[in-house]
């Protein structure tokens, strides 16, 4: 039975935080039971905004710590098709033919574009960042995903791919299945003023130790009106609650914890450390794992070379189907071509028309 596909990914600007997770990883790791999961490391999107050589000489190193957090956390490579962006060349050359079927003024609508931009200092924006939704929609149709999880702040992304692959349908044939979208959940920070993000500083990572953890626990937000340990306070949107609420097993200590909190009974201090222990005991096995994966650093290699030569196959497989619905010619080089100059015959005997 052909499972349908899902795409969804990480751009490497750093480790992964348990806002990824809580948002998606635990998501991917259901996923893998019922589709068929293509999960994108997407360098090449780190580029629109950080271009600059000290951040593409951080990106193989930052490659390598998310595939050992993606182990860590249970997702399968024999089971999801784990690639590079950059080692695919195809999803270049759909991103150069899906960009001829948008405008620049709707490029321009896209809010989170103008937000990225902001967040970078970035004074006017790069043509590569504008392109930025077009090179996402390559992504999700290459592969020809049916669904495609994704944060708030990219859902305008994968609106204008379902909007490209309609027209390209329309002009072409069916080609592109239209995609579903999947809004994550989203974790706020440890500072309660926004969602978790390294550019914030505000996250817990994957990969903390445990003495961080309970130091980032520590510096949490809470309820700004509690002063005091017997003043009562508020359990609602209280990020510490938010947080025993996803990740402390001890549902009794949980309640315990909300009504002593109510009443003034219990200070922020043990709700924390609390909260600390449930943390790490989360964390303690994905800790494990990871550690266990990274004592065999080949194993990271070997599942992107066989994500890349997996995607390298499907890529044929769609352009072929493109250039076919398009009706664009292929040329193929002749083995005259392959011979030294000296030795060719005529220019154009080299190129044989298909």
């Amino acid at each position: 039975m052909n499972r349908k596909r899902i795409l969804t990914g990480d751009r490497p600007t750093g480790p992964l935080h348990l806002g990824h997770y809580i948002g998606s990883l635990k998501n991917r790791v259901k996923s893998q039971q019922t589709y068929d999961p293509f999960f994108i490391i997407a360098d090449i999107h780190t580029l629109t905004t950080r271009p600059q050589k000290e951040h593409v000489g951080l990106l193989k190193e930052y490659i390598y710590q998310i595939v050992l957090d993606y182990l860590a956390v249970g997702i399968d490579p024999e089971k999801a098709t784990i690639f590079v962006q950059s080692s695919v060349p195809g999803i270049s050359e759909l991103n150069t033919l899906l960009g001829m079927l948008v405008s620049a003024p709707r490029l321009e609508r896209i809010p989170s574009l103008k937000e990225m931009a902001s967040a970078e200092g970035l004074d006017t924006m790069p043509f590569g960042l504008l392109g930025y939704p077009v090179l996402m929609a390559a992504d999700i149709l290459l592969p020809r995903a049916n669904l495609v999880p994704v944060g708030t702040d990219n859902q305008g992304n994968v609106e204008l791919t379902r909007e490209i692959a309609r027209r390209f349908n329309f002009l072409y044939g069916e080609v592109f299945p239209i995609p579903e979208i999947e809004v994550e959940e989203v974790l706020i920070g440890t500072d309660g003023q926004a969602k978790m993000s390294k550019s914030l500083n505000n996250a817990i990572y994957l990969s903390d130790i445990p003495a961080a953890v309970e130091q980032k626990v520590l510096g949490m937000y809470t309820d700004p009106n509690r002063i005091s340990a017997d003043v009562p306070g508020e359990v609602k949107g209280n990020p510490v609650f938010i947080y025993h609420d996803l990740f402390n097993q001890n549902r009794d200590e949980v309640l315990e914890l909300k009504e002593r909190y109510r009443l003034g009974k219990v200070g922020d201090v043990e709700v924390k450390q609390k909260l600390s222990k449930a943390l790490n005991d989360f964390l303690d096995p994905v800790r494990q794992r990871r550690v266990d994966f990274a004592r065999h650093p080949g194993i990271v290699t070997d599942i992107l070379s066989e994500g890349a030569l997996r995607m390298q196959d499907e890529s044929e497989e769609t352009l072929a189907l493109v250039r076919e619905a398009m009706g664009l010619p292929v040329f193929q080089v002749s083995p005259s071509l392959e011979e030294p100059p000296q030795q060719r015959t005529k220019a154009f005997g080299g190129l044989a028309f298909m």
